[in-house]
């Protein structure tokens, strides 16, 4: 991991990034923003998750169908280019993609096209065979999985023949004859998504840029992951959740979250050492070098809702098996590489599983204006040094957004009381900005649309909202030497690069 102090950063989703293919990818425009961040005096960039997302789940990057897998829309063209395996013409022969939103049907009917073509070209070399063998965990499991999927018209695999359904050798074997070029070419996508990643990965190190990935707690229940592995699932007789994940009502919503995924056996996973947790936070360490935990309060208690339920109010807490759990993590991981999202209903043995843990927790400034300021985790003369501060998350709206559209008038009124000034909304988001990065807090990460000053049309996604999320892009022309002057400025003043 990269030696860190007092720094800053910016959160980016990859698919924000500008570019000419309709999504961000981990090809040239990564590095060049990686590049931009390094001479903006910016240490840190966090990204969310890079899983494959789903049109039927609202292409959201925490509802994928493995735990483990890239997406194959962050495959970069060029590299296709470069290896031979597709022409300019072929990749230029492309829809008109909007530029500052994602459409993911065009998008990914344009790549899924281009990643055709390249596999029916590609010659597996000794790279790919070590790529298989490194990820064998779980990379075979996945492509079967996708590719029966496929072949029976994306339906669930609760609903596959019983054969495929329970995994039953026969049915796997046959099913491996029947789908081998399928099966290969989904091995051929992930082979291209990791070889990528590895290559951004050094580059940022060359940079000293640190990338942060996110790490979704749950996973989803249809999925390779609870398909190959169910017993570390609570699933009923018919194989599918007696109950499932969620929150109960907090700040995002009045009727809570309810996110649907299966609910892990906890008692299962302890027998078997937790080894699916631990290869799982080893895989996203081998391609960032900070890993936030997403909702990391689950891994000690975790709310489950019965299945069925429309709203997530008649949950019940249950408890997990944190005691081991964290002891095998701490046997097995650098407790320097995690950082706990530790936002929402946070009860004492979450604060003491962070604690022996020494992982830093979060504060979220556009929470600490509500209710009453001297105790507010959330504002920062309340901060602690081992922690990570933002003035909004991928799940807030943007700071001038919030301003304008969220706040109370009495969260006006604290906001220029704990400046000490009246301001126009413009004023807001440097302000706001302005006060995380002078805090205590060892490091400050900032969303790009807050440096940028950006209202509501930028935010990236709205929690209990099903659809219009993670679509925002940013123009390349936001990136003048202007902007990175005065982010690198606001770095040095508050001694942060």
């Amino acid at each position: 991991m990269l030696s860190l102090n007092r720094t800053c950063g910016v959160l980016l989703p990859v698919f924000s990034l500008p570019g000419r293919w309709g999504i961000g990818d981990l090809g040239k425009e990564a590095i060049e923003f990686a590049e931009f961040l390094s001479r903006s005096g910016q240490r840190t960039w966090q990204l969310l998750p890079l899983s494959e997302t789903d049109s039927a789940m609202g292409d959201s990057p925490y509802s994928s169908s493995s735990a483990f897998a890239g997406n194959r829309l962050f495959i970069p063209p060029e590299d296709l280019m470069e290896r031979g395996l597709i022409t300019p013409g072929e990749a230029e022969d492309a829809p008109s993609f909007p530029a500052d939103r994602v459409d993911y049907q065009l998008v990914r009917e344009h790549r899924v096209r281009l990643l055709s073509k390249a596999f029916s070209r590609f010659t597996p070399t000794q790279e790919y065979y070590s790529f298989l063998q490194r990820h064998s965990y779980w990379v075979q499991d996945h492509a079967v999985f996708s590719s029966i999927k496929k072949r029976l018209s994306g339906l669930p695999w609760s609903e596959w023949p019983e054969g495929l359904r329970l995994r039953r050798e026969e049915a796997l074997a046959q099913a491996g004859i029947e789908l081998r070029e399928a099966i290969d070419y989904e091995l051929f996508v992930q082979f291209l998504f990791f070889e990528n990643m590895e290559l951004l990965r050094r580059e940022c190190e060359g940079k000293g840029i640190e990338l942060m990935g996110d790490l979704p707690i749950y996973v989803n229940y249809d999925s390779a992951d609870v398909w190959a592995h169910r017993r570390f699932f609570l699933l009923d007789a018919d194989l599918l959740p007696s109950e499932v994940s969620g929150v109960p009502p907090d700040y995002f919503s009045s009727t809570g979250q309810l996110w649907g995924n299966p609910l892990y056996n906890w008692e299962e996973l302890e027998q078997d050492g937790f080894s699916w947790w631990i290869t799982r936070l080893k895989h996203s360490l081998s391609m960032f070098h900070l890993v936030r935990i997403d909702h990391f309060r689950g891994l000690s208690g975790y709310w489950a809702v019965p299945r069925g339920e429309k709203t997530a109010e008649r949950g019940v807490w249950r408890q997990a098996r944190p005691e081991g759990f964290f002891n095998a993590i701490r046997q097995s991981i650098p407790s320097t590489s995690l950082l706990a999202e530790n936002l929402g209903v946070i009860t004492p043995d979450v604060t003491e599983a962070m604690e022996s843990m020494g992982l830093p927790g979060m504060a979220v400034l556009l929470f600490g204006f509500s209710g009453d300021m001297r105790d507010n985790p959330h504002i920062p003369h309340n901060y602690t040094g081992n922690l990570t501060a933002y003035s909004g998350t991928h799940d807030n709206n943007t700071a001038l957004g919030w301003y304008r559209e969220d706040t109370t008038d009495a969260e006006r009124e604290a906001l220029f009381h704990y400046t000490g000034r009246t301001m126009t909304e413009e004023e807001v988001p440097e302000a706001v900005v302005r006060i995380v990065l002078s805090s205590v807090a060892e490091r400050a990460i900032i969303p790009l649309q807050d440096h940028l000053g950006l209202g509501s049309e930028a935010r990236i996604n709205t929690p209990a909202t099903p659809s219009g999320n993670w679509r925002w892009r940013a123009l390349k022309t936001f990136f003048t030497e202007e902007f990175s002057l005065k982010i690198k400025q606001l770095a040095e003043i508050y001694g942060r690069n």
